[in-house]
């Protein structure tokens, strides 16, 4: 490093509530309720991301990607615009790694530590034999998701301002929900908006966006 593709940073998306309504929405929303927004706001209120369960293992953890910006914008399609970064040096330091990506083999190993185990994700390729994409839990699917570079902590992951060192906005506007004090203390040099970035992509595209 540094590297076209690698960096000295990970990235926090957040997503939608897995009840969040955008025509029905209350005035004091449950974190189930809240937009992507919201939840990124809530998160730099609170200045801790709480650990939920990832797939598969059903194990708590906070999760992050290491995707370059190129890829970023289409990883945002699958979670939101909204997110927040951090160094490696901080997340490895609260034992943050790398997700590991196993063959079902591995993956059903019984050798796993419990924390260890929270770091496991299958890897079943589309180029898998169909015998293998047919055993259980994966009954015919591919389930791949090395393109995410995804590290986890096994814990919630808290945070002081200082340690931020961007914030991830769908535009400019989206400023208005987030407090003052927050903008001022973070920076708002630290703010990138991901409309812009669009944009760029689109007059100078240095990365093939289908």
């Amino acid at each position: 490093m540094p590297r076209p593709d690698q960096s000295f940073y990970l990235a926090h998306f957040t997503k939608n509530g897995e009840q969040y309504n955008s025509e029905n929405h209350p005035n004091n929303p449950t974190i189930e309720q809240m937009s992507a927004l919201e939840r990124l706001v809530s998160i730099l209120m609170q200045k801790r991301i709480i650990a939920s369960n990832v797939p598969w293992t059903n194990r708590r953890a906070v999760c992050f990607t290491e995707c370059p910006w190129g890829s970023l914008l289409r990883h945002a399609d699958n979670y939101s615009p909204y997110g927040l970064g951090f160094t490696k040096k901080l997340v490895y330091s609260r034992n943050g790694n790398p997700v590991i990506y196993a063959n079902p083999t591995l993956f059903h190993s019984q050798g796993w530590s419990e924390e260890a185990h929270t770091l496991v994700t299958p890897f079943v390729p589309f180029y898998a034999a169909d015998k293998i994409k047919k055993c259980p839990p994966f009954y015919g699917r591919s389930v791949d998701y090395t393109h995410e570079r995804e590290w986890r902590v096994a814990k919630d992951f808290a945070f002081s301002y200082i340690n931020i060192r961007f914030v991830i906005l769908k535009s400019v506007e989206d400023l208005q929900g987030i407090p003052e004090s927050i903008i001022s203390e973070i920076g708002i040099e630290k703010f990138i908006y991901m409309d812009t970035y669009k944009k760029i992509e689109e007059l100078w595209p240095t990365h093939i966006m289908d």
